[in-house]
């Protein structure tokens, strides 16, 4: 309907114009001819009838009339809004990042009360160290970003048929439930943020160790993939004691790595949601690698 309703409308506009212009051009044609013919002189009436002359006047073409331009009005420019600038953070020294996280900590986790189980002493060296030892089957318990658990590990007699065997006390999981509750409440996508802006700190500490060409990301990968590939047993595993420390009565599982082994003592249902938690971030790692 619009398009139809300014077409009507265009061809009336048109139309005056050409009228109007038609008129002013007869207009001054005819003044034209008025000023330049002489005038007549005065006849005398005869009876008979004097037939007027027929006089030919050279009417000039009409100037073309130009088909007037619709008016567009220009489109309305987007006014850009000024983006703020938000000045970027220097990265601190290896030895001044322990102050850097310090600060971001309490941002990473809505249960803070649960910090205090972090080391927060020389962090960025105590994780690359740790995870380079885990990722080879060693645990550095002295280069621990988490403080030991206070509850001791302590072990049952059960007997069975007659004979006492000592089996492991699933209830000394128990202990590892605060580090896994931690765990459970980090912002992965935040926890792996920081570890791409820390990265060149982190890649600074790894060649400390002795590594200057080697990419980190593949020992934390490794390291991710032992928890994530470690087979939980179904039943409770028998314990034996030859000396002060307890041992697997199993040999295969006692030839275990102290790592792996690590893992069988958090227990079957911490177990769990560590792999759950550490898929996640494992994913999101190797986004960043993409």
């Amino acid at each position: 309907m619009e398009n139809s309703s300014g077409s009507t409308n265009n061809s009336n506009s048109s139309w005056v114009i050409v009228t109007i212009v038609f008129l002013v051009a007869i207009a001054i044609i005819g003044y034209f001819y008025q000023s330049t013919s002489p005038e007549p002189e005065p006849v005398s009436v005869v009876a008979a009838p004097v037939e007027p002359a027929e006089v030919e006047v050279a009417i000039e073409p009409l100037p073309e009339v130009l088909t007037p331009v619709e008016y567009v009005e220009p489109e309305a420019q987007a006014i850009e809004e000024p983006t703020e600038v938000v000045p970027e953070v220097p990265l601190p020294t290896l030895d001044q990042s322990d102050s850097w996280i310090r600060e971001k900590l309490p941002t990473i986790t809505w249960r803070n009360e649960l910090l205090k189980l972090i080391v927060d002493d020389d962090m960025v060296r105590r994780f690359v160290v740790f995870t380079d030892n885990f990722a080879k089957g060693n645990v550095a318990y002295q280069h621990s970003i988490l403080v030991k658990p206070t509850t001791k590990f302590t072990a049952q007699v059960v007997e069975e048929d007659g004979q006492a065997t000592i089996q492991w006390d699933e209830n000394v999981t128990k202990r590892f439930s605060l580090y896994v509750d931690l765990l459970r409440t980090i912002d992965s996508d935040l926890l792996v943020q920081w570890y791409v802006e820390l990265k060149p700190l982190i890649d600074q500490a790894y060649a400390e160790l002795g590594y200057p060409d080697e990419n980190f990301t593949e020992v934390l990968h490794e390291a991710i993939t032992r928890v994530l590939d470690m087979e939980i047993p179904k039943e409770s595993l028998a314990l034996v004691r030859p000396s002060v420390m307890y041992k697997y009565k199993d040999q295969d599982i006692e030839q275990l790595s102290d790592a792996d082994k690590l893992l069988l003592r958090i227990g079957k249902d911490n177990l769990l949601v560590i792999k759950s938690v550490l898929l996640e971030i494992n994913e999101k790692l190797a986004r960043t690698r993409e």
